[in-house]
This record gives C-alpha cells, structure tokens and sequence, in this order.
C-alpha cells in the first residue's frame, strides 16, 4: 500500500471548536480516523501531521521525499502567502493536493489567491471533511 501524507497547517489543529459555520464540528481526530478508513479502502495509507509553524511543515514536506506517494495539504493560511512552503512543494517532486474545507472563494478578498495553488496537483475547497475525502480519490487515481 503507498503512503500518503495528510498535512495541516496553522489552527487546523483547533478544527471543531474554531468557526463550526466554516469548519463543522468535528474534530481534526475524528476527521483523520474517517480519512484513515477511507485510505484503506483506497488501499493508501494515510499518515497525519499538523503544525502551526510554517518551518515544521516544509521540513516534513523534505522527509517524505522517497517515502510517501503523495500529500493532502490544507496549508490554512500559509495558502495565500508562503512563498517558503511553495517553494517546498515545488522542490519535493511529489503529487500535492490543495485543499480548504471552507470555501475560500465565497470568503474574504485575501483568501481568493493561493500563492501554493499553481505548484499543486490541484485544489479542493468548500465541502468541509469531505475536501480531503475527494483529495484521497484524486491522488489514489494519480499515484
């Protein structure tokens, strides 16, 4: 089974208790085991890491290299402005897919550009849980 890494940015870890209009109530523990049972069935298997410290993110992105088949990364708001971590993504070689579970479309001006987007496989936004739910049949079809 291939490897896929499930990675958080800033104040995912609050998921549940932060803004349930935009997030839901679930907490990012329940989120991870729905998305662990979904990997296995996808034959994937999903390891989890969250950080809100943009350094932890990018040295977790460079330690997966040769391990992980791919990544599903809500980067929260590293997204619209971490040239850092896109530079990260771009340099690690692996299938990366954005995701947001709110729509960042419908919200703030500033959330409407991703500075990370263009160096990802794609993006997922605006289905809550479910964003990384699709992310994972996305990436099982490319890896």
């Amino acid at each position: 089974m291939k490897k896929i890494l499930i990675l958080n940015g800033p104040n995912i870890n609050l998921t549940g208790e932060r803004e349930p209009g935009q997030y839901g109530s679930e907490s990012l523990e329940a989120i991870n085991g729905e998305l662990s049972s979904l990997g296995e069935t996808l034959g994937l298997v999903c390891e989890f890491y969250q950080s809100n410290s943009e350094g932890a993110l990018i040295d977790k992105l460079q330690q997966i290299r040769g391990t992980h088949a791919g990544v599903v990364l809500n980067a929260g708001a590293y997204t619209h402005y971490s040239i850092a971590l896109r530079d990260a993504i771009a340099s690690v070689r692996l299938p990366v897919i954005e995701v947001h579970m709110s729509n960042v479309a419908a919200r703030e001006e500033f959330r409407h550009r991703s500075v990370i987007g263009p160096v990802c496989a794609g993006s997922i936004a605006g289905f809550g849980k479910n964003s990384y739910k699709l992310a994972l049949y996305a990436l099982k079809e490319m890896v």
